[in-house]
C-alpha cells in the first residue's frame, strides 16, 4: 500500500538520523495500526445457504430434528413434494434459497420469510412419560440441553406423553442413543432418548400412556430418559407443558 510504503521510507530515513527516535516510534505505531486496519482485519465472507448432504438411513424428519428446523420448511426450501422421498447424497438447503423466497407480486410488501412461518396448532394434553426425579433441566450443560433428564431404573417402561405417530425410531443421532420421535400434530413433536430398547417402530400409531420403550443409560452411565418437546421444530422447555 502506498501509505505503508511512505511510512516505511520515513523509518528508513530515521535510521540515518533524519528523525528522532521518538518520531520513529510513533511512525512505527502508525504502521502497526494501519496494518491492523487494512491488512489484518478479518473479512466477513457469506458462504450462502447451509447445506446438508443426505446420508443413508436419514429421513427429512431426523435431518430437521438435528438442526432444530421444521421438516415442512426444509421441504418447501427444496421443492420436495413428498417428504418421504429423499435420496442419499441429495443436497438439502437448510435456509430459504433464492427460488424458495419468490413471492407473488400481488402480496403486500412483507418479508418473504413470513411465507414459511408455520401455523402453531394447539398443544396436546401431556402426561409425564415416566415418573422419576428430574436429573437435568432444560438448557442444562448435561446432554444436549434441549430437553430434560428424568431418572429411574434400567428397563423401566417409557410411555408416550401424548397420542401420535412415530416418525423416527433409531440411533443415528449419537447424543440421543436409541431414540423415538413422535409427531402429535403438525406443530408438536416429542422425543424419547437413551432407551435400552424400542418397543414401537417408525410409522406406528401410539396412544397416550402406551409403553413405547425401556429406559436405558444416559450421561455418566446413569439410568434416565431424555425427553424433549419441539414446537415447529424448535425445542421448548417440557416443564411448561407437563402437568405439575
Amino acid at each position: 500500500m502506498v501509505f505503508t510504503s511512505i511510512i516505511c521510507e520515513c523509518i528508513s530515513f530515521a535510521s540515518f538520523g533524519c528523525l528522532t527516535s521518538v518520531i520513529v516510534y510513533k511512525l512505527y505505531s502508525i504502521v502497526l495500526v494501519m496494518m491492523l486496519l487494512f491488512g489484518c482485519t478479518p473479512t466477513i465472507v457469506e458462504y450462502g445457504p447451509r447445506v446438508h448432504v443426505v446420508q443413508a438411513g436419514e429421513t427429512l424428519q431426523i435431518i430437521a430434528w438435528r438442526y432444530g428446523l421444521d421438516a415442512r420448511n426444509i421441504a418447501q426450501w427444496n421443492q420436495i413434494d413428498n417428504p418421504d422421498l429423499i435420496f442419499v447424497n441429495q443436497q438439502l438447503n437448510l435456509t430459504p434459497n433464492a427460488r424458495s423466497r419468490t413471492v407473488s407480486v400481488q402480496r403486500d410488501s412483507q418479508d418473504s420469510e413470513q411465507v414459511f412461518d408455520q401455523p402453531i396448532l394447539p398443544s396436546p394434553d401431556w402426561l409425564w412419560p415416566i415418573k422419576g426425579p428430574l436429573l437435568s433441566a432444560y438448557g442444562s450443560d448435561i446432554g444436549t440441553g434441549k430437553g430434560i433428564g428424568i431418572g429411574g431404573e434400567l428397563g423401566y417402561d417409557i410411555h408416550a406423553a401424548a397420542t401420535g405417530q412415530v416418525v423416527y425410531a433409531g440411533d443415528e443421532l449419537v447424543a440421543y442413543g436409541q431414540l423415538l420421535i413422535i409427531q402429535h400434530n403438525p406443530t408438536y413433536l416429542s422425543a424419547y432418548g437413551h432407551n435400552d430398547h424400542l418397543i414401537v417402530s417408525e410409522g406406528d400409531l401410539v396412544e397416550q400412556g402406551q409403553v413405547i420403550a425401556a429406559m436405558g443409560l444416559g450421561p455418566g452411565q446413569q439410568p434416565q430418559l431424555h425427553f424433549e418437546i419441539r414446537r415447529n421444530g424448535a425445542s421448548v422447555d417440557p416443564l411448561i407443558y407437563l402437568p405439575r
